[in-house]
């Protein structure tokens, strides 16, 4: 039954209120049992049956809880630094993609690497990001495009819930693009996705969420439809990745559909906001990607004003957001997104984990949750994200255990 204590500022995360409520408790406390948050509140109030447990000081540091990153690519085959020159070159995303560039290009080197060689890469990433600070992560395939290949990385993060203590959310993503010898036949992809790759991914219980790629590019609103219908049938939550590069009518997608999420959202319509805001679905802001392409930030005030919660997180993948940086993407949505550090990481806390339908267990310090919580080496929320030094986490809690 140990404590956390000498906390300056305790910021809990709880549900209630708006984006920018965060419950902020001064000279607080922690208390958990095994893996379980058990008691939370001023230190002068710590319940006598804890007075005499194992302590552990937060050296007058402030105190968060685990960051939850909703949205990641992690299990991919090569990397693309090569295409970072040519977009800074100029080179748009066309030429790159006909040059062997962009996501078929990590297709062709994911379909290459084994099932052991992606789960070696994806764990040393995974590890990494963990230092960070993230206790809870979304991952997503969508590099195989192949029934055998999506299969293969939807089991390597199989095989990191058995081996990392992270919290693991999965989504397929089959529906990322067409794969080059479907070029031709749309239907045909979409048949295969439709009527094997969701039914397999449904058999052996490796997904929770089915996200498809809405946009001109890739595939259309009548297209992610019908995958949804097919997804939901096998009980995959639909998620989507909507309204990047377009105003396409993917925010109002996702409020049709019923979608946990919709992420990007950077040409979002006031439609679309209204309609999510409506049906509550989550808005995911990715400010890593705007970094990498170059392209116009998401205005996430703009959805906090129409009643959309916001989540932030990273984009993490080998093209277009090829960093983890979760704490960075949260400093960007500060000064790009316009929501203050309060909202911020409200948004990197408990809205994200609404974002995978773990906002019950996860995203806030509250009795009954899991013990994940960081100490963090700042005055406030607002010195944190404001003068960014990457995580400046100290020592966090992960399920009640330390780690560094």
């Amino acid at each position: 039954m140990p404590i956390l204590q000498n906390i300056s500022i305790l910021y809990t995360c709880r549900d209630e209120g708006g984006q920018p409520d965060i419950h902020p408790i001064e000279n607080a406390a922690i208390a958990w049992v095994d893996d379980k948050i058990e008691w939370v509140g001023k230190k002068s109030e710590l319940p006598e049956k804890y007075q005499s447990a194992e302590t552990f000081d937060a050296g007058g540091k402030i105190v968060i809880p685990g960051l939850v990153d909703c949205h990641t690519h992690l299990c991919f085959g090569g990397w693309r630094a090569d295409e970072f020159e040519m977009r800074i070159q100029g080179r748009s995303y066309l030429e790159i993609a006909k040059a062997g560039g962009g996501i078929l290009s990590t297709v062709k080197a994911t379909r290459k690497a084994s099932e052991d060689e992606l789960f070696e890469k994806a764990a040393g990433l995974l590890d990494e990001i963990h230092r960070q600070g993230v206790t809870a992560i979304e991952c997503k395939s969508g590099y195989g495009l192949s029934l055998d290949d999506e299969l293969k990385q939807l089991r390597v993060y199989r095989r990191l819930k058995k081996e990392s203590p992270v919290h693991i959310a999965t989504t397929f993503l089959g529906a990322h693009t067409f794969p080059p010898e479907y070029k031709e036949n749309r239907q045909g992809y979409i048949d295969l996705i439709i009527n094997e790759m969701i039914p397999a991914v449904a058999e052996e219980n490796l997904a929770e969420f089915c996200d498809i790629f809405v946009e001109e590019s890739a595939f259309t609103i009548d297209e992610a439809r019908t995958i949804f219908e097919a997804g939901k049938k096998h009980g995959l939550t639909p998620k989507l990745h909507a309204d990047q590069l377009s105003s396409g009518g993917g925010a109002e997608l996702a409020a049709e559909v019923g979608a946990v999420s919709a992420d990007h959202l950077e040409q979002i319509s006031d439609e679309g906001i209204r309609q999510m805001s409506e049906k509550g679905v989550i808005g995911v802001t990715l400010p890593l990607a705007s970094l990498y392409t170059q392209q116009p930030y998401l205005n996430c005030r703009k959805l906090v004003n129409g009643g959309v919660e916001v989540a932030v997180a990273t984009d993490f993948n080998p093209g277009s957001a090829p960093t983890f940086d979760l704490s960075l993407a949260m400093m960007l949505t500060c000064n790009h997104g316009r929501l203050t550090p309060a909202e911020v990481l409200k948004g990197a806390t408990i809205y994200a984990a609404k974002a995978i339908n773990r906002d019950k267990t996860l995203g806030s310090i509250v009795p009954g949750k899991s013990a994940d919580f960081l100490i963090i080496d700042a005055e406030n929320v607002n010195e944190w994200l404001y003068h960014y030094r990457g995580s400046r986490m100290t020592f966090g809690f992960l399920k009640g255990k330390r780690f560094n």
